[in-house]
């Protein structure tokens, strides 16, 4: 029996399904042979070792003592860092409700991102000012770092020259001698125009497109 298949379903249904099905699976394929050419990026970009603010590990234990800490710091030899660009700095004066959207997913599955993988998100603004707000919102596992004051943004164009942040992810790793490396950012806007290049790392818009209106004019919400 097909999953899914219902006595009373029409013939038209079946018929439509069954391409469905078909696109479905060109799909996966196609996001493997991507997944495949992203792994075949060269290692040979060397970053510089940045250096971020951060406040302790534990949300809830207050935001003091503030420290640095170096990107090189951030990675080791079997844990690339996975670094997330969140919109809060600059010209962004409150948080991005669809960041912390994303966020909120981010902080319930880093426990297993981490068996891979090192995970943080970083900010451009006052990390204290974010700190309260990752309080707010629940969040007890991620680790946040401010890249305020540094170029770190606008040397990845995850910033525009404006101030403006660009929501985006990058992965770094670590050179046999210990210098950072830079592997992949890829932002929520893939070209002029071309949006939605993030949206698989949310499970909500892909939720959203199951349902039968699709996922909408949706927008979330900092209420």
């Amino acid at each position: 029996m097909t999953t899914g298949q219902l006595a009373a379903e029409s013939p038209e249904y079946r018929k439509v399904r069954d391409q469905l099905l078909e696109a479905e699976i060109a799909l996966r394929d196609q996001r493997e042979r991507v997944a495949d050419l992203r792994r075949k990026l060269p290692a040979d970009t060397v970053s510089e070792d940045y250096v971020f603010s951060e406040g302790p590990q534990d949300l809830a234990a207050g935001d003091a003592p503030i420290s640095e800490v170096r990107l090189s710091e951030l990675v080791d030899s079997d844990h690339p860092l996975l670094l997330v660009h969140f919109m809060f700095g600059g010209t962004q004066e409150n948080p991005c409700p669809m960041c912390s959207m994303w966020a909120d997913g981010y902080d319930g599955v880093v426990r297993h991102l981490e068996t891979r993988a090192n995970f943080a998100v970083v900010v451009a603004g006052d990390l204290g000012v974010f700190r309260e707000w990752a309080r707010a919102r629940g969040w007890r596992n991620l680790r946040i770092l401010s890249s305020e004051g540094t170029s770190f943004k606008r040397d990845l164009g995850t910033e525009t020259e404006s101030g403006q942040p660009i929501p985006a992810v990058s992965v770094f790793t670590r050179g046999s001698d210990g210098t950072p490396q830079h592997f992949y950012t890829g932002s929520a806007f893939m070209a002029p125009g071309q949006f939605r290049g993030m949206d698989l790392l949310s499970p909500v818009w892909n939720f959203f497109d199951l349902l039968p209106e699709g996922r909408g004019d949706f927008m979330p919400s900092n209420g």
